[in-house]
């Protein structure tokens, strides 16, 4: 007997599934068919953003080599397109790129405004670096409020750019003739351990040149009065008579 009710079981199940699929079938095939599709789209679309991140590394390393071999006029177009074009982050590093080619171009005005569009847009770190090559364009010829104005959001000892941004107002203070100052925040950066090595170098070096009096204006270097004798007179001294 149990054999006749699990046979008749098996058929009832079998009814049920011929009649489901009779009813749904079709959607399961097309169901498959999406999740099958939308795999191999995905799988192409890695494949495309690979092939496009291989372009524009490639177009990025010929445009540095530019501005590296001192062509930023050549570099900086090529840096726009693939801050227009290139796909992640390659769009944003070439962004700055540009500013830097048109820094170099001695485009001050326009490598300013880009880096502080830079700076005030969502990449914190890409920011940050945005402000600091801003402030050094600026150091030579904008005021010192604002370099540090521009500098503020970096100058506050809990941002880990601190000590770079620090530097820049050291600098400005020892160009403006205040050593004191000056001397004051390069020992400050020198003996910060979480400086950067490269920078604690620099600090370094700077603290010994202004506690020797490198800063000191010591004048003009005099002409030598034998560079300014004529050669009329050089010639009753032995030397070649002018026929």
């Amino acid at each position: 007997m149990s054999d006749i009710f699990r046979e008749v079981e098996e058929d009832v199940r079998r009814e049920r599934y011929e009649k489901l699929w009779k009813q749904y079938g079709d959607h399961i095939i097309a169901a498959a068919a999406l999740v099958i599709i939308a795999a191999a789209g995905v799988q192409l679309y890695r494949v495309y953003e690979q092939r496009e991140a291989n372009k524009a590394s490639l177009a990025y390393e010929a445009a540095a080599q530019l501005l590296d071999a001192g062509q930023p006029r050549a570099a900086e177009p090529q840096f726009a397109a693939l801050a227009r074009s290139a796909p992640g982050g390659y769009a944003k590093v070439s962004r700055l790129a540009e500013a830097d080619a048109l820094f170099g171009a001695g485009d001050r005005g326009a490598a300013v405004r880009l880096y502080e569009q830079i700076a005030d847009g969502n990449d914190p770190y890409l920011g940050a670096v945005a402000r600091l090559h801003a402030a050094w364009a600026l150091v030579e010829a904008a005021p010192a409020s604002e370099v540090e104005a521009l500098l503020a959001p970096l100058l506050d000892r809990t941002s880990s750019w601190h000590s770079l941004a620090w530097e820049v107002v050291a600098y400005e203070d020892a160009r403006s003739g205040n050593a004191a100052a000056a001397l004051k925040i390069y020992q400050e950066i020198a003996a910060d351990p979480n400086a950067p090595s490269a920078l604690l170098t620099r600090a370094r070096a700077m603290v010994r040149f202004l506690k020797a009096g490198g800063d000191a204006n010591i004048g003009k270097v005099p002409l030598s009065t034998t560079a300014q004798t004529p050669a009329s007179t050089r010639s009753n001294t032995g030397g070649p008579r002018v026929r």
